[in-house]
C-alpha cells in the first residue's frame, strides 16, 4: 500500500467501520453508501476497529501498521490475516474436515512429491491456483509434474508461494468439464463474522445451483467448529460436496480480501451491522 493517506474511513449505520475503496471488480466492489445510512468523519478521537475492502494486501503486516498510524485497527491481525490466508498455517488446526496436504519451503523434486501420493495430485499455491488453471493444479503424471516444477519458479502468480500438495478429491460437479480449467464443482463461499456465518453464495456464480438444506446443516456444522479452532474475526471458507456426500473445506482466506462471487454482499453486510448493533 503506496498511501500517504489511508482512503476516509466510512461507519455504516452508526455500528460497522468499513474502510474501503473500489478496485474494479464486481465481485469485490460494494457502494456502502448506495445500501446503507453512512457518516464520514473528519477526525477520529479514539481508535476505531474496522474492516478494510481495498483489495488485497502484498504486505498486510505494513497495512495494519499504517492503518494504526491513523487510529485504525484493521479486524484482523497480521497473525490472524496468515491463519486464515496461507493453508500451511490454517491446515494443522483442521486437518480433519479437508484434503491430506503436504507443502515444500523449497521446490520439491517430483519423485518427492509422489512418495506422499497417487496421481493425480492437486497442487496449488499456499495461497491460491494460478487463475484456476487445469495444467497447473490437476497433475496426472510425473512428465506434468516434472513440467509444472519446471515453470514454478517464472509463474507470477506462484513463484511467491510456497507449493502445497493436495490429495485429490473427487467432487460433485455442476457443469461440463471443459478440459482446459479446474472442473466446476458443487462448491460454496461462506463468510464468518466473529464465529458466526453471515453469507452464503454459490464459489461458480455462471452455473445455476442452490445449496441443500442438508448441505447448508452440515456448512454450519463445520464452519462453526473451524472458525472456533482458526479465531479469526472476519473469516472466508470455501466448502465443496464430494460425489460420495462428503463436505470438505476447500480453502480458507481473509474476508477482507475475499470476493463475494455468489454471497448476496447487502445482506451479507446488513447481518454483519445487527450483530455489531446487539
Amino acid at each position: 500500500m503506496n498511501e500517504p493517506h489511508p482512503p476516509s474511513p466510512t461507519l455504516v449505520d452508526g455500528a460497522l467501520w468499513v474502510v474501503w475503496k473500489p478496485i474494479g471488480l464486481a465481485q469485490y466492489d460494494f457502494a456502502f453508501e448506495e445500501q446503507f445510512p453512512c457518516t464520514h468523519p473528519i477526525f477520529l478521537e479514539r481508535e476505531i476497529s474496522a474492516i478494510a475492502r481495498m483489495g488485497s494486501a502484498p504486505d498486510y503486516p505494513r497495512r495494519f501498521a499504517e492503518m494504526r498510524e491513523w487510529n485504525i485497527r484493521l479486524i484482523n491481525s497480521p497473525e490472524e490475516y496468515l491463519r486464515s490466508s496461507l493453508l500451511p498455517y490454517w491446515y494443522p488446526a483442521i486437518s480433519e474436515f479437508t484434503p491430506r496436504s503436504v507443502w515444500f519451503d523449497d521446490i520439491p523434486t517430483a519423485d518427492q512429491i509422489s512418495s506422499h501420493f497417487e496421481f493425480p495430485i492437486f497442487i496449488k499455491g499456499e495461497r491460491q491456483t494460478n487463475q484456476h488453471s487445469r495444467s497447473q493444479s490437476i497433475i496426472e503424471s510425473k512428465e506434468a509434474l516434472r513440467r509444472l516444477l519446471d515453470e514454478w519458479s517464472s509463474e507470477t502468480i506462484l513463484w511467491w508461494q510456497r507449493l502445497v500438495c493436495r490429495e485429490y478429491a473427487r467432487l460433485r460437479p455442476v457443469a461440463k468439464d471443459s478440459g482446459t480449467t479446474i472442473p466446476k464443482t458443487y462448491e460454496f463461499r461462506t463468510f464468518w463474522f466473529q464465529g458466526e456465518l453471515v453469507g452464503l453464495g454459490r464459489y461458480w456464480v455462471s452455473e445455476n445451483y442452490e445449496i441443500s438444506q442438508r448441505g447448508l446443516e452440515r456448512i454450519r456444522e463445520i464452519g462453526h467448529i473451524v472458525a472456533a479452532r482458526l479465531r479469526v474475526p472476519f473469516l472466508v471458507i470455501d466448502f465443496a460436496e464430494t460425489c460420495d456426500g462428503t463436505w470438505l473445506v476447500i480453502e480458507c482466506n481473509d474476508g477482507q480480501d475475499s470476493g463475494y462471487v455468489g454471497v448476496n454482499a447487502r445482506e451479507m453486510w446488513r447481518k454483519v451491522i445487527q450483530h455489531l448493533s446487539h
